[in-house]
């Protein structure tokens, strides 16, 4: 998967006072976005993986739910990669701004492809819910343990049900998974400052 994320702040040369903008503490809207766009951007690059290697995507909701899954499996290993690192202040409105942009961009996609209806109260109960599953399953300084992992290819079956569901869990746990759980740790260190990573 090549995916670029964004884990550099924009430094312009071209003025001292750009310089100085980008030396200053952002703001929870701004790493707040960061986050969520790499989210995305790593969710939607599995999927895209997951079609290159021959699964069968029968619709386009099959499509939006894969990548939300994995969206909401990114947002668990953010806040579990900064729990403890962070002021718990500071960890649960950053958690909940990324939730938030989160649910913006999947609205949002969601209306484009399946066209208008009233997505977000389903999305958000999706969202507590895998929360509070992946919560009870095992992460260390390693990263997520089998269980998440397997709660992942779980999810990911589902939402392929009536598709090319075979062999979903099996990617997702062994392939899709850990690559992009790998990703998640530079965007922490370099987007939101977490360093002892």
């Amino acid at each position: 998967m090549a995916v670029r994320l964004r884990t550099r702040w924009h430094r312009s040369r071209r003025s001292e006072r750009n310089r100085e903008g980008s030396n200053r503490p952002k703001s929870l809207d701004s790493l707040s976005s960061a986050a969520a766009i790499n989210i995305w951007k790593l969710a939607k690059d599995s999927f895209l993986h997951m079609e290159k290697e021959g699964f069968i995507f029968a619709e386009d909701r099959q499509a939006i739910d894969i990548t939300s899954e994995f969206s909401i499996f990114l947002l668990h290993i953010i806040d579990r990669l900064i729990y403890g690192r962070m002021p718990e202040e500071e960890r649960g409105p950053l958690v909940n701004a990324i939730a938030h942009h989160l649910l913006e961009t999947i609205v949002s996609n969601q209306v484009d492809l399946l066209g208008p209806g009233e997505y977000q109260a389903a999305l958000v109960e999706r969202l507590n819910r895998r929360l509070a599953d992946y919560a009870a399953c095992s992460f260390d300084d390693n990263g997520p343990g089998y269980d998440f992992y397997r709660y992942l290819g779980q999810s990911a079956s589902e939402a392929m049900q009536g598709g090319d569901a075979k062999w979903v869990l099996e990617q997702v746990m062994d392939i899709e998974g850990p690559a992009m759980a790998e990703k998640m740790r530079p965007v922490v260190r370099d987007v939101l400052g977490v360093k002892d990573l």
